[in-house]
C-alpha cells in the first residue's frame, strides 16, 4: 500500500515549470513534543510536483502561490533527480486545494449577522422612541402611577417576543452538545490524516462511546479540527463512532496553526 502525505502552507520558493508539470518547495514544522528520550523534530523541506492541468484549475500563479495557503495530498517519492528536487522529501501531488484566507472569510461572510444587528438596533431605537412618546405630562400622583403601570405592561408585551427569539436559539445550541464545542461540521468535510487511518482504536473504549451516543444522542467530547483545513488533530475514536452511528454533523473545537 503506497504511503500518503498531507501538507498545508505556502510555497517557500519560486514556481518551476517543466514539460507537463510544475514544482515548488514547501516546509512544515515537526511535532513540538517528541517521545521521551528522542530529539524534537525540526522543519522538514518538501518539493511538490503537480501536473499542469491540476495546477491551472486552482487559479494559482507564480506570484500568488507564495502568498496563498494551500493543501497538498499525495505520496512521497525518492526517484526525482536532486537538481529538480532540492527539498529533503519529494511529494507527487494527487490533489491541490487553495484554502481560504481569514480576510476572504470575513469578506465572504453572510450578511445575516450584520442585518440581525441592524434590525436589533432599529428595534431598540423604536422601543426607546415609543417610551419617550408615552411619557405623560405632569399630572396628579394617582394618575401618574396608573399611567406608569399601563406603560410597564405595554413594554413587557412588546419586549417578550424579542426576548423569546433570543433565548430559544441559545437553548437549542446549548442543549445536547459536549462541553467545549465551538462549531458543527458535516462529517464528510473532515480530512483524516494517514497516521490515524493506520491505527485501530480500543474496541471496548469505542463501544463505551457508542453506548453513550445511543443513550444521550450526542458525542461525549468534540473532535479537534485544524482551523481552515478541517484536518483531524484529535478524537479519531469519536470520528469512528460518528461514522458507525451515521451522524451527519459532528461537534468540533478548533486548533489554530502556529505561524
Amino acid at each position: 500500500m503506497p504511503h500518503k502525505i498531507t501538507l498545508t502552507g505556502s510555497a517557500t520558493g519560486p514556481l518551476r515549470e517543466y514539460d507537463r508539470y510544475v514544482a515548488f518547495d514547501m516546509r512544515e514544522k515537526g511535532s513540538p513534543s517528541a517521545p521521551k528520550g528522542l530529539k524534537k523534530s525540526t522543519f522538514i523541506s518538501y518539493t511538490v510536483f503537480v501536473a499542469k492541468k491540476a495546477f491551472n484549475k486552482t487559479g494559482l500563479t507564480k506570484k500568488s502561490i507564495m502568498h496563498e495557503k494551500i493543501l497538498i495530498q499525495g505520496e512521497p517519492t525518492l526517484d526525482i533527480p536532486i537538481d529538480e528536487c532540492p527539498g529533503e522529501v519529494g511529494v507527487i501531488c494527487f490533489q491541490i486545494t487553495v484554502l481560504p484566507n481569514k480576510k476572504d472569510k470575513e469578506d465572504n461572510e453572510p450578511n445575516d449577522k450584520k442585518e440581525a444587528k441592524q434590525e436589533a438596533s432599529a428595534a431598540q431605537q423604536e422601543v426607546a422612541a415609543t417610551k419617550q412618546e408615552e411619557k405623560p405630562a405632569p399630572t396628579s400622583q394617582p394618575a401618574a402611577n396608573e399611567e406608569k403601570k399601563a406603560e410597564k405592561v405595554q413594554t413587557e408585551v412588546k419586549e417578550t417576543p424579542v426576548q423569546e427569539k433570543k433565548v430559544e436559539p441559545q437553548k437549542k445550541q446549548i442543549t445536547n452538545q459536549p462541553k467545549g464545542t465551538q462549531d458543527f461540521l458535516s462529517f464528510d468535510e473532515i480530512i483524516v490524516p494517514e497516521e490515524f487511518l493506520k491505527t485501530r482504536p480500543n474496541p471496548q473504549k469505542t463501544q463505551k462511546v457508542i453506548d453513550f451516543v445511543k443513550r444521550t444522542g450526542r458525542l461525549d467530547e468534540p473532535l479537534t479540527i485544524e482551523k481552515g483545513s478541517n484536518i483531524l488533530k484529535d478524537g479519531y475514536r469519536r470520528y469512528i463512532v460518528a461514522k458507525t452511528v451515521k451522524m451527519d454533523k459532528v461537534p468540533v473545537m478548533y486548533e489554530y496553526q502556529k505561524s
